[in-house]
């Protein structure tokens, strides 16, 4: 994923309460931005309603840090009848800037739902 000239779906600076006894932010919390994202994404291209069903591969590269500021990238990678696809990267800006470091990505995968909550088409026929 090429983030040099994209503009993130969210930018968020954590705060004090989202360390962990490590110094480094909760594994959910990052999990949360993500899943918000994604979904932001997903509701669009579904034009409505939507739930999150799995979540594919996570894998933590760095830690993040509580200074500093997480931009969380989207890429819808697959549509299917009633589903998408959101690949999700996450990079920490450290250093006021000067130091890019990705923390992590996944897959989520979302399904689009009716009224009713129940699995609709994705693109309406």
């Amino acid at each position: 994923m090429n983030i040099s000239n994209r503009e993130p779906i969210l930018r968020v600076v954590p705060r004090p309460a989202d360390i962990n006894a490590n110094g480094h932010i909760f594994g959910g919390w990052v999990l949360s931005q993500m899943d918000i994202a994604a979904g932001i994404v997903a509701s669009r291209e579904a034009d409505g309603a939507v739930a999150t069903v799995a979540i594919e591969a996570m894998e933590f590269v760095a830690p993040i840090l509580l200074h500093d500021l997480i931009s969380v990238y989207a890429d819808i990678e697959r549509v299917g009848r009633t589903s998408i696809g959101i690949r999700i990267e996450v990079v920490a800006s450290r250093d006021r800037g000067k130091e890019q470091v990705k923390v992590t990505e996944g897959l989520f995968t979302f399904v689009a739902l009716d009224e009713n909550h129940r699995p609709r088409p994705v693109k309406p026929s």
